[in-house]
């Protein structure tokens, strides 16, 4: 009896989502994979920005990411004759070697010497004294296109700072890994936060680039000021290629797959449930050490990318999404709300599935989402109430694109 019951359960439409034919495997293919072979990305064109550079105090707002070919951004500027004054570090700092949430130090590069100041530390927003003598703020980082990924929310609060104090705005751009779909709720200025500060869907489908142009176009910044911006765009991208970035771009990030899967999992981290944080594979799996659904189990253990990982040393039982979690969410260009949802039904405390703190809500962006899985609405159901706004914003984001769209 108790067999048929455990057949019957949801894990096995969660199980169903997880193990995608061979054929739905190979239409993925039908997306163009692109590297940076195949893609150039902003800081290469030099032509389009060097003339305006000459004779100005420059800083940078960059980290591991900012690389042209095997060069780092900032020695590249340096050697090609750029005053670079000042570093600005994000999230998980200049060298990226932080823990998620890990606070930040300012100081100064071992290599170039020059200041750094961070912008996950005692301050987000670069202040009045940050940018003194300064004329252009340049901003080269890689988003994965995810609402919550920071990144982007520091670059909202450097537009924003430098619109204040008279200082120019150049965005070397990069191709979104995610850039080939847009999907998920839309935030709701109640739960604005460092994770969620702009109108727009959990993903966005935009480039920094094309974003920052939409932040300064509709007014989002404070009191509506609007920076002098310059976006310097990559050549030979495609909204509908799926870039694979050549560095990963955080942490707990390292793959191609982790990234496609990143924006549909993260919603657990507002949950009682890991997703691999301690692990060689945070992003591509997911369990709880309850769990009694699943084929797969992990122990989540301090690393580089994680010093205190959620169920520290307990083994957690769940799902192993490393085969093909990512091509699922390529084929169907939409987030897998299906296993947030399905983890739910399966787990055995609903009371204590979602934290206490209420973080949900800020990765969501909304109060809704919560309220939606306990009510057992299906991912189908859920994704019909976000209907409306993704059109309308799609109208919207239009209007900013700067490469074909998907």
């Amino acid at each position: 009896m108790r067999i048929f019951e455990f057949v019957n359960s949801s894990m096995i439409r969660l199980a169903l989502i997880i193990c995608i034919t061979a054929v739905h495997l190979m239409a993925s293919a039908q997306s163009l994979f692109k590297t940076d072979k195949d893609i150039s990305v902003g800081a290469k064109q030099t032509q389009a920005y060097l003339g305006k550079l000459k004779g100005k105090n420059v800083a940078v707002v960059g980290n591991h990411t900012s690389m042209v070919d095997s060069v780092h951004l900032v020695d590249f500027l340096l050697d090609q004759g750029v005053n670079i004054k000042r570093v600005f570090a994000p999230e998980h700092g200049f060298r990226g070697k932080a823990d998620a949430g890990e606070k930040v130090d300012s100081g100064v590069d071992s290599k170039t010497g020059l200041p750094i100041t961070s912008l996950y530390g005692s301050h987000k927003k670069p202040s009045a004294k940050d940018l003194e003598g300064i004329d252009i703020v340049i901003f080269d980082i890689q988003d994965v296109g995810a609402r919550f990924y920071t990144y982007i929310s520091t670059m909202t609060y450097v537009m924003e700072a430098c619109a204040e104090n008279k200082v120019a705005v150049m965005v070397f751009d990069r191709p979104n890994p995610n850039g080939f779909y847009v999907d998920g709720p839309m935030l709701d200025p109640d739960y604005k936060s460092f994770v969620g500060m702009l109108p727009i869907p959990v993903v966005h489908g935009l480039t920094v680039g094309e974003l920052a142009q939409m932040i300064n176009g509709e007014a989002w910044l404070e009191n509506g000021v609007k920076c002098e911006l310059t976006v310097v765009p990559c050549e030979g991208y495609h909204h509908k290629d799926v870039y694979v970035l050549p560095v990963k771009p955080s942490p707990n990030l390292p793959n191609q797959n982790a990234i496609l899967l990143y924006p549909s999992l993260c919603f657990f981290e507002g949950t009682s449930i890991s997703v691999g944080r301690g692990t060689d594979h945070p992003f591509e799996v997911f369990g709880h050490p309850n769990m009694t659904a699943g084929s797969h189990v992990f122990v989540p253990k301090p690393n580089g990318g994680s010093k205190h990982p959620k169920h520290e040393g307990l083994p957690c039982i769940g799902w192993d999404l490393t085969e093909f979690g990512g091509k699922n969410v390529q084929e169907k260009r939409r987030l897998i709300l299906d296993y947030m949802v399905n983890e739910y039904r399966e787990f055995p405390d609903k009371e204590s599935f979602f934290l206490s703190n209420g973080f949900i809500n800020k990765l969501a962006g909304t109060g809704e989402l919560q309220k939606q899985i306990e009510a057992g609405m299906s991912a189908d159901e859920i994704r019909a109430t976000w209907r409306s706004d993704l059109a309308t914003y799609m109208g919207m984001r239009r209007q900013y694109l700067l490469y074909p769209d998907f």
